[in-house]
């Protein structure tokens, strides 16, 4: 993709960071945020990104006035979380911005709303969730989160229609890779270095469908070039269902540090993705996820991966 204007909200995050920063060599990127961590925003800047300041949590203003209005391909990646627990906050805040974002937009060729996983209902541990799967938005571990976002997929499709805006909406599952705290896999690695437990289901394990960093970033174009009215709607993860105990127990074997698993009944729950539509938007992921998990942890701690030729 060259030559194309485009706007990334999220862009100090796991996901969309790296996106940004590949683009912008051959793209005018722009990232909308608050930056709140001191020195990404000129470290976006470096890249040769431009920044515009962009408090979502404020719906009583709209601080998108200003913003320039052509850009060709927008990614809505930014979330109020809910870890507050404000339902109420969770889906107006959520929701607001993301009409206001698809409004100041609406001339654009492609929107894409990153989604989650996060809102199918829950079924077996083991179940490939499709794209009609049911929902509820039930999550134990930040109850407000899918909540949220099902307000905001309703938002986005709405918008869509009544603006004519080609729009991809994609469920992420779980993002993973060198750039910012690594994901997931790195926040359970952290919890080994500390010693601490990580809770697994009383019987059976979690199944999840991580997406290497190179991977999704590869995949933007693809999802944007899908985009259509009414919205095209597909789960965004790997190709490979990786249980969570068999990842951290891969942790444990490139490393040497010992994993404490306890049995409980919450834990961060995770979703197997039937990856088919996704496949067929963008065709099959490059990198295995032993592989991604590999080079993660030698960008991220190299000082504890063991000899490579014994792994």
């Amino acid at each position: 993709m060259k030559g194309k204007k485009i706007l990334i909200t999220g862009g100090t995050g796991q996901v969309a960071r790296p996106v940004a920063e590949h683009l912008a060599a051959d793209n005018e990127v722009w990232c909308v945020g608050r930056f709140g961590t001191p020195g990404v925003e000129q470290e976006l800047n470096e890249r040769g990104i431009t920044t515009w300041r962009w408090d979502m949590d404020d719906t009583r203003r709209n601080m998108l006035e200003g913003l320039p209005e052509d850009f060709t391909h927008v990614i809505h990646s930014a979330v109020r979380r809910g870890d507050d627990g404000d339902f109420n906050a969770a889906v107006e805040v959520n929701a607001v911005a993301a009409g206001r974002l698809m409004t100041h937009c609406r001339t654009a060729e492609a929107f894409l709303y990153v989604s989650t996983g996060a809102l199918y209902a829950r079924q077996s541990l083991s179940h490939a969730y499709t794209e009609n799967d049911p929902l509820d938005g039930r999550a134990d571990w930040l109850p407000a989160y899918p909540v949220g976002k099902i307000a905001t997929e309703g938002t986005v499709r709405a918008f869509a229609h009544t603006l004519g805006l080609p729009t991809t909406i994609a469920r992420l599952n779980i993002a993973y890779g060198p750039g910012g705290y690594g994901g997931v896999p790195m926040l359970y690695f952290k919890r080994m270095l500390a010693g601490e437990p990580i809770p697994v289901p009383m019987s059976g394990q979690n199944w999840c469908s991580p997406i290497y960093t190179d991977d999704l970033v590869r995949q933007v174009p693809q999802l944007w070039a899908a985009a259509d009215v009414p919205v095209t709607l597909t789960n965004w993860g790997g190709d490979e269902a990786v249980g969570i105990t068999d990842c951290v127990r891969y942790l444990e074997e490139l490393t040497g540090v010992p994993a404490r698993l306890v049995k409980s009944e919450v834990t961060r729950e995770t979703y197997q993705f039937d990856p088919a539509r996704r496949m067929a938007l963008t065709g099959p992921c490059e990198v295995p996820w032993r592989e991604g998990i590999r080079r993660t942890l030698l960008a991220l701690h190299p000082e504890h991966v063991k000899d490579l030729a014994q792994t």
